[in-house]
Formats: structure tokens, sequence, C-alpha cells
């Protein structure tokens, strides 16, 4: 299932940025209006991230969700040269549901390595080829109407096809990973995507966490528990946060209330007592982009860098401490793709961006754990490859 090639890479290095546990955040292609982002957009989020006052660390990290420019066919996303100039690090994303191939990902991206060059494959710390698409195919994403998902053995061969197609390029010793809801990595059916890949990002969001006691008080421990749920099937591969946050203002769900007090305490019970520092984390989200979304999730307001709170964390915390399963916290991913143990069940699904003339729904906001939420998230952040809009969560 792997590239002799591939393995040569993988045993000898892994990328020196994977070693790191980045501070980053989620950008979708589009912005608020479901007008394009270009290169310009991307400077002003990227300076605006590095300059954070009383940030605990330096976001000089962002995930992205496609490597095609917005409306485009196949052009490289207008985000890496805004990467390059701001030196600003990248977890690239392959779109992967609603279509039978990646080639016009994989496209975009050999376009992006032969006129960047290595300024641009030096900024790369891993590549996630999908994003949530075995949630959208689980019974709870159809349950809450998520959009088109992906199964997990068209996800492999994806992943396998992304390693090919980078075997030659500095690319090749990157680390690859998918994307995907907490509550669906357990899952037996997704056991083939976990061992196919070297490092799991998982998006959690104890707000949504429906009849679970979700009240901002007890969003550490619910954290945790999906967090290490996570980890406790990796079979010793990294965990990424890929996702994660709560909203400063929106209607309730279930017990969880939205407001800049609970934003600045999910900050310091999840992310200062949990993440930063121990593993690449993305918090969601830096400047909201999905206007369907009533739950708005920026930690700033118009880019500006003194954040709706203050970022400075604290020296001791309200939630009680579980076991940390060290391995959660290592920011390091070899590229193999060697076998974990993963065990439960789920299955696959999502939106796509690639060669097929279809509707996609790509997440820039949260994704869905364990609750009733993607449906109502799903969103909207028009990111259109070969005519297809790519909605961001």
């Amino acid at each position: 299932m792997r590239f002799s090639s591939t393995i040569a890479a993988a045993a000898l290095v892994a990328s020196t940025a994977a070693a790191d546990n980045y501070l980053g955040f989620n950008s979708g292609a589009t912005k608020a209006d479901r007008s394009a982002k270009f290169k310009e957009d991307w400077v002003a989020e990227f300076k605006t991230a590095q300059g954070l006052k009383n940030a605990p660390g330096k976001f000089n990290a962002v995930r992205l969700y496609t490597n095609i420019q917005a409306y485009a066919q196949d052009d490289p996303i207008e985000a890496f040269e805004a990467a390059i100039e701001t030196e600003t690090y990248m977890l690239l994303g392959i779109w992967a549901s609603g279509t039978t191939n990646i080639d016009k990902e994989l496209s975009a991206l050999n376009k992006a390595i032969k006129k960047y060059g290595s300024k641009f494959t030096d900024l790369v710390i891993g590549m996630s080829v999908g994003s949530e698409d075995l949630y959208r195919n689980s019974v709870t994403g159809v349950t809450n109407e998520a959009g088109v998902g992906q199964d997990p053995d068209v996800l492999v061969k994806f992943i396998e096809q992304y390693r090919k197609a980078v075997a030659d390029t500095p690319l090749s010793s990157v680390p690859v990973g998918h994307v995907d809801t907490w509550d669906v990595w357990g899952n037996t059916t997704n056991k083939v995507v976990v061992d196919a890949i070297d490092f799991l990002g998982v998006d959690e969001y104890p707000y949504y966490e429906t009849g679970k006691g979700n009240a901002i008080s007890n969003s550490g421990q619910l954290f945790d528990r999906a967090y290490d749920a996570t980890i406790g099937v990796a079979g010793g591969k990294p965990v990424w946060v890929t996702e994660t946050g709560w909203p400063s203002s929106g209607p309730a769900w279930d017990e969880a209330e939205a407001s800049v007090k609970n934003a600045k305490y999910y900050w310091n019970e999840v992310g200062c007592r949990r993440l930063f520092g121990k593993t690449p984390t993305f918090w969601y989200t830096l400047r909201d982009s999905n206007p369907d979304n009533k739950m708005q999730f920026a930690i700033t307001k118009d880019l500006s860098t003194t954040p709706l709170f203050d970022l400075t964390c604290p020296t001791t915390f309200e939630t009680p401490e579980a076991s940390e399963n060290t391995a959660s916290s290592s920011g390091s991913a070899t590229k193999s793709g060697s076998s974990g143990s993963a065990s439960e069940t789920g299955s696959a699904s999502a939106g796509n961006s690639n060669g097929e003339d279809s509707t996609a729904v790509q997440p820039d906001g949260p994704g869905s754990a364990a609750s009733g939420l993607v449906a109502s998230m799903t969103a909207t952040a028009a990111l259109a490859v070969v005519g297809a809009f790519f909605t961001l969560l």
C-alpha cells in the first residue's frame, strides 16, 4: 500500500517543521461575502496572526483546505504567495469529497512546487488529504444533512495517489494526514485511513456537544475526553488539533452560551492548559468567513491585532487534570504511513473540489464532533473549483 521511494524517504527524514508544535488558525478560500480571497487578503491575515497582542506563542502557521485558488480550475491558491512573503508555515489540504479524483488539486500543487520551489516547500509542515469526509459520511453526518462525504477506501486511494505524485519532490518527506471529527476516528471502518497516514487531525467543539453537559465550565473536560479518545485509537501516531474554539457571539446551543467571556475561558482551559506548545494547533478562528453561521468564532474584529479578549495564558486552571497521553502532545510525525491501531465504528463522507462537476462543502468552521452540529454549521465560503463551490463550515 506504500511506494518504496516513499518509505525510503520516510525512514530517513521527517520534515523539520513537523517536529515543532506550531500555532495557527484555519483559513478558507473565500471571505464572508463569498468573494475570493487573494494574496493581499491572506497577507493581512498572516500579519495579524503573527502580531496578536499577548499571544502565548507565535501564531505563524495556517491550515488551508485546498490547493486551488477560489473560482479557478487548477491555479495554485494565492495563500501560498502570502505565506512565502510573511514566512508563514502551512498545513496544506486536498479537498477530497464529492469527487472521484484529486487531479486538479495535485495539478495546482505541482504548479506551486515548480513556480516557488523551496521557498514554498520549506514552509509546508504537513498535508491533510480530506477534511471531515468520514464525519459527513457517518450516520450522524447523514442525519445532520452535513453534505457529501467520502468512503474510507477512496480516501486511502487519494492518499496513495498524493504520495506517488510528490515522491520525487521535496514534499516527499512531509507527513501526510487526514482531518476529521473526533467521534469518527475510533470507528473500525475508518481504521484503513488511520493505517494509511502519518498523523491524525482532529476537529472538536465542546460547544456543540448536545446532551453532554456542554456548559462552558465543563468544556475542558469534554475536550479532554474527545481528544484522549482520538489519541487512544491513533496507534502512537501524533494527533494534531486542526479545529477547535468557542464562539464569542451567537445563539445558545443546549447548555452552551456564546460570549466573549466564555471564548476567553475556553482559550484558557483548552488552548493554554492542553494544547499550546504541546501539539500543532490550528484555532478556529482568526476571521469569520461563513455568512450563514450565526455563531461567530473570530478572536479579533476586522483583523485587529488587539483580540476580543486577553490572550495571556493563566498559571492555574479550573479543569481537573485527567491522565494525559504524551503521544497526543507530540508534534513530530514521520512520513511513513505505518499501521496504527484504531478501533470502534464509523464511516466516511464530505464534499469536493477536484475534477468533477459537483458541489462540495468545505469546512471553514466548526465541524461537528459528537453532537448535532454539522448541518447547521455547514457552510459557506464559496470555494469554486471547476465550477464547483466549496462552502466553508
